[in-house]
């Protein structure tokens, strides 16, 4: 199947109405879900039904899962394609705010990765579509429903993009001016980087979630990952992305230089730049690998796979980690049950990666090899990184 063909397994066509649809199953939901757009099947139409896709998918992995299918239907005044010419109107505005944040995402889309599309732009598509108004003549309405609907964060960087899509608009000379110009939301101030975000495990703390990993009965699949997250401090998208090509026949060198995300849609490292890291002859990781290895096929095959054999993204790793949702039902994951009985704080995922990185500097190594081992800058890594409390640590076996 050609990833194009992967990528829509969602949307198909109707073969009664001639009609594109959405079919998809929900774990916890017995049958399969069906929603009717009442599209042709055109490219463009294609474009408008991911969206939705989009949106449900991430709903259920966020746990808020419409299963009436109300909010996923397609209504004509909320999906309705961008006009191909400017209407023919008496109002100051030729168009509205949707039609408008379609051609600044078409525009954009060719100078910005895919993810960003398909992930932030695909977001606040959905949200002006929930909104009351669409006019630009009603800005301040559209600000003021923000403000009542969503958190002061979303509800100023959404409209801080309405007012960059219109900025461009106007540059366009799709309209004569921004809207939204002077309609201001304060700023959210910035949480303090010295929380729980950047803290690290202990080493205890660290094998304690490796063992039980190791030992769980749902969740022992995830351990290698795991341990290599907590040896190697790479980002989880890395890992998943990582295939056998990219490590030597000794596993003693690991080349990161793409990363996965929610979309399982290959891509570049955070920062652009590809990195060698460098295994210890004897380590755990070098013998981690080469267990791993004995079961590889081929060196374009993933490193990690999910327990059905599918590549893992971080709803995968998430649901292990912290819980899962199915239904009515959750299902504690390992370091949020760890926690929860007192062995550990919680941290999110990302904190195998401090773990890694916190401890390297404790154990001696310079913070400029740190930050090249883990695709850093050195600003971020001694920012970041250099915690008190581990200054007299014993040094782990990396």
């Amino acid at each position: 199947m050609s990833p194009a063909a992967s990528e829509d397994k969602w949307i198909n066509v109707d073969p009664r109405t001639r009609k594109l649809s959405i079919r998809f199953r929900v774990r916890g939901f017995d049958g399969q879900f069906y929603i009717s757009t009442g599209l042709s099947d055109t490219k463009r139409n294609r474009e408008i039904v991911r969206t939705r896709r989009d949106a449900i998918a991430n709903d259920i992995t966020l746990g808020r899962f419409d299963s009436t299918l109300d909010s996923y239907q397609f209504h004509a005044t909320a999906i309705a394609p961008a006009a191909l010419a400017p209407k023919k109107s008496k109002t100051k505005y030729q168009y509205n705010l949707q039609e408008l944040w379609e051609r600044f995402t078409e525009f954009q889309s060719t100078q910005l990765e895919e993810t960003t599309i398909r992930g932030k732009y695909r977001a606040i598509e959905r949200i002006i579509s929930q909104s009351p108004t669409q006019e630009l003549i009603q800005a301040p309405k559209i600000r003021d429903w923000l403000l009542a609907t969503f958190s002061h964060f979303v509800a100023w960087e959404s409209l801080s993009f309405f007012s960059r899509c219109c900025a461009w608009a106007v540059s366009s000379q799709l309209i004569p001016d921004n809207p939204f110009a002077n309609l201001k939301i304060q700023k959210p101030k910035r949480k303090s980087t010295q929380g729980e975000d950047f803290r690290a495990f202990t080493l205890e703390q660290r094998d304690l979630i490796i063992e039980t990993f190791e030992q769980h009965h749902l969740y022992c699949h995830y351990a290698p990952l795991i341990k290599f997250l907590f040896w190697t401090g790479c980002r989880p998208g890395e890992a998943f992305a990582l295939s056998w090509a990219d490590i030597s026949s000794d596993c003693r060198r690991i080349t990161f230089d793409k990363s996965c995300n929610y979309f399982r849609i290959m891509k570049g490292t955070k920062n652009g730049k590809r990195r060698v890291f460098p295994c210890q002859s004897g380590s755990k990781l070098q013998h981690l690998l080469l267990n791993l290895k004995q079961t590889a096929r081929k060196p374009s095959d993933l490193v990690f796979l999910s327990k059905g054999g599918k590549p893992i993204t971080t709803s995968i790793l998430f649901d292990a980690w912290n819980q899962r949702r199915s239904g009515e039902y959750r299902y504690t994951g390992v370091v949020r049950q760890l926690a929860s009985e007192g062995k550990c704080p919680y941290l999110k995922m990302y904190a195998t990666r401090h773990t890694f990185a916190t401890w390297a500097i404790s154990c001696g190594v310079s913070p400029d090899k740190v930050a090249l081992w883990i695709g850093d800058n050195v600003a971020t890594v001694l920012k970041y990184y250099c915690h008190p409390e581990t200054v007299s640590a014993d040094c782990p076996d990396f």
